[in-house]
Order: C-alpha cells, then sequence, then structure tokens
C-alpha cells in the first residue's frame, strides 16, 4: 500500500526465482480483479488492506477477502497503524473488520509512520496492538515495515515476531542481530494478468508447506480485555 522506502525504480519489478512462495498486497487502489486469472498464475497468498487508523475500512476488502477463499489463495489482512490515534480504538477496528478463519494467514500491523510520536510512544503503541491482536485470534501478528524504519524503531523491540520487510532491491535484506524476514516485498511495479496497474511484488521465505504451518489453527477468539495506557 504506502511504503515511505527506497525510491522506487522506474523499470517494472521482475519476478524472483530463486523463491518457491510468491505472492502481492491488495487494496482498495486495485479495483477490478479479476481472482480466477490470478488464481492461474504463479501466485500462492495474498494481503488484503482491512482497515487503516481509528475507523477507516477498506471499500473492497470484503469483496477481496472472500473471492481469496473462492480462489484458494492463501490470505492475509492488515492494519495501516497511525502512533497518533487511540491504540485501542484501532484494534477494535481491525477486529471488526477481520473473522479469520482456519488456514488463514497471521495478522499484520503496518507501521510506517511515526505521526509525530517519539520511539518510545510508537513501540509502546505497536506492542500493545500486537498484544491484543494475538490475545483475540490465538496466534503470533506479522509486523511490516520498510527497511529503514523496522530497522529504526522496532527490530530491538520485537525481535520474536514474523516479520515482512519493504525493500525494493534485489539485494536481500540484512535485518539486525541475525534475524529473518518471513516475508520480503521487494517491487512495486509488478504486472500480474487479471490486475490492471501495477501491483506490490513478494515473496515468502520458505515452502508453500512452511506457509500454510504458520497459518491459523482451528480455535475459538478470546474477548478483548487490554487498557492502553499512553
Amino acid at each position: 500500500d504506502t511504503v515511505c522506502g527506497p525510491k522506487t525504480p522506474s523499470e517494472p519489478t521482475q519476478t524472483m526465482t530463486d523463491y518457491e512462495t510468491h505472492g502481492s498486497d491488495i487494496s482498495h487502489y486495485l479495483a477490478q480483479i479479476q481472482w480466477d486469472r490470478i488464481a492461474q498464475q504463479n501466485i500462492h497468498f495474498a494481503f488484503v488492506k482491512a482497515s487503516e487508523g481509528e475507523s477507516l475500512h477498506d471499500s473492497l476488502y470484503c469483496h477481496n477477502w472472500a473471492e481469496l477463499a473462492r480462489v484458494g489463495i492463501k490470505r492475509g489482512a492488515y492494519h495501516f497503524f497511525h502512533p497518533s490515534l487511540s491504540i485501542e480504538k484501532q484494534v477494535q477496528n481491525f477486529c471488526e473488520q477481520v473473522d479469520l478463519q482456519a488456514g488463514d494467514l497471521p495478522p499484520v500491523l503496518d507501521v510506517e509512520v511515526t505521526g509525530g510520536r517519539s520511539a518510545a510512544s510508537i513501540v509502546a503503541g505497536v506492542r500493545y496492538w500486537l498484544t491484543a491482536i494475538e490475545a483475540h485470534y490465538q496466534i503470533r501478528p506479522i509486523l511490516y515495515s520498510n527497511y529503514n524504519f523496522y530497522r529504526r524503531y522496532l527490530a530491538e523491540a520485537f525481535p520474536d515476531h514474523p516479520v515482512w520487510i519493504a525493500r525494493y532491491s534485489s539485494r536481500v535484506p540484512d535485518l539486525p542481530r541475525g534475524q529473518n524476514w518471513a516475508f520480503w516485498q521487494y517491487g512495486n511495479r509488478g504486472q500480474i494478468q487479471g490486475i490492471d496497474g501495477d501491483v506490490d511484488f513478494n515473496v515468502f521465505r520458505g515452502s508453500r508447506s512452511d506457509l500454510e504451518k504458520l497459518c491459523l489453527r482451528p480455535h475459538p477468539p478470546t474477548l478483548l480485555s487490554y487498557r492502553f495506557n499512553q
């Protein structure tokens, strides 16, 4: 969706053939997606924007979410985080939108703006969202950010969360302290039959069976019972 990372290259993104498991991420900016055509290509997963801030809902989330299930592409949902807004309301916003089912990918928190907040405040807010969402869905969320933002604000505080890193380059991201990324968004000018316009290209670090192991297992959600003190 929105990435405050390195300068976007002018040439189309080429598929990285060294990886087995490929995917993309989708928001309302990409309309008229022909999911049946997507499913016939080398696309194994897709993350869909569900919510942003305290109350914004992506207008095509429900449609894309249902279509992914219909065509059999592994699906995940993400929330665009605003550190300056109520964290509790942002948790509630995502939970009201997203009903995860067994086999779905973990929830994703997209963190790439400071909102004028300090590093400590950003970390506190992100930790609250991740903790509350993990308690609700009973699965550890994925943390998304661009390479520079992650290294500056998040790497030291969240070493145990799966990382989805945006770095538009052919160079594999090297994360601090020997951390491994789970997903890598390596370009945003990809072309896929069935989508008009540029598409983000992502790879998963492991095999398709490894991707399946990352997904939600059957169990009932728990009620939210957290309070965030800023």
